[in-house]
């Protein structure tokens, strides 16, 4: 049991190292706005991976399986918003672009209006196409049907402890005053960049369906 829950544990931190959606908007909300707001923002994302992890845990795969016209509503809906994400992060790198440098300094990226992080993260995570192929597939994996009830709990738990941790240590990072002040400098490339790819994970998905 034990090398299941740290088989787990190594595999889930991989997924959320690699970079997508919720690392990019945590971290841009961390050097744009400030660290609580970007707590908001992993408060909200921890709650869609209690979404997700539930749902792997009661059987997503098979349910994905059965209904694949839910598969690819999620895929659309997740696209569509991930699209408009990167619409408006491109659009706050354009108009960076055309404002004087002396007013680009206070210039803050708009992936949420100030208090509407949580929803913002939230939304986020459950567009997101890394959460619907880590745990349709992959992480269903480890949750087959000899799998104890008290086990999956204590991975339901695992999962969520993990991401809450995580995400945590990259708003604090993100939120550090040196790290502020990189971001302000190449605020504008930062967001056109980040923009493009939100577009391209929205755009992808809703190709890929």
């Amino acid at each position: 049991m034990l090398a299941l829950f740290l088989t787990v544990a190594a595999v889930h931190l991989v997924a959320l190292m690699s970079p997508g959606p919720d690392f990019f908007f945590v971290s841009q909300t961390a050097a744009s706005r400030s660290r609580k707001e970007a707590m908001m923002g992993v408060l909200g994302i921890t709650l869609g991976i209690v979404i997700w992890a539930g749902v792997a845990l009661m059987g997503l795969h098979l349910i994905l399986q059965k209904m694949a016209w839910l598969h690819e509503v999620i895929m659309v809906c997740g696209g569509i918003y991930l699209t408009w994400l990167g619409w408006q992060l491109m659009r706050s790198a354009r108009r960076q672009h055309h404002q004087p440098a002396a007013e680009n300094a206070e210039v803050q990226v708009e992936l949420a209006k100030k208090g509407h992080s949580f929803l913002k993260g939230f939304l986020t995570n459950l567009s997101n196409p890394k959460a619907v192929i880590y745990f349709g597939s992959v992480f269903s994996l480890f949750v087959g049907d000899d799998v104890s009830a008290g086990v999956r709990w204590g991975l339901f738990v695992l999962i969520i402890s993990e991401t809450f941790a995580w995400f945590t240590l990259v708003a604090a990072v993100f939120a550090l005053p040196w790290m502020r002040r990189q971001y302000q400098r190449m605020a504008k490339w930062i967001d056109g960049m980040a923009g493009v790819l939100f577009a391209g994970f929205g755009i992808h998905l809703i190709l890929s369906r």
